[in-house]
């Protein structure tokens, strides 16, 4: 799946996280100002697609941090 073909709220997590990565959950919900779940929901979509990375949030393990996959 491409980013063209994912819903608004993918795109929006997608190009915050393009400027202003890596960030938390949290961090991502603050910025673009989605609710929890749609967070979440494009948080996974995106994983689906191939598009982010996931990895432990060194400060807190209980959290991932989330950068966009670079696609050569």
């Amino acid at each position: 799946m491409e980013l063209a073909e994912l819903p608004p709220s993918a795109k929006l997590v997608y190009k915050v996280l393009e400027y202003e990565s890596p960030l938390t959950q949290g961090q991502l919900r603050e910025r673009t100002r989605l609710s929890k779940r749609t967070t979440r929901h494009g948080i996974s979509l995106l994983k689906e697609a191939g598009l982010l990375e996931e990895r432990v949030y060194i400060p807190d393990a209980r959290k991932r941090i989330y950068e966009p996959r670079v696609v050569d």
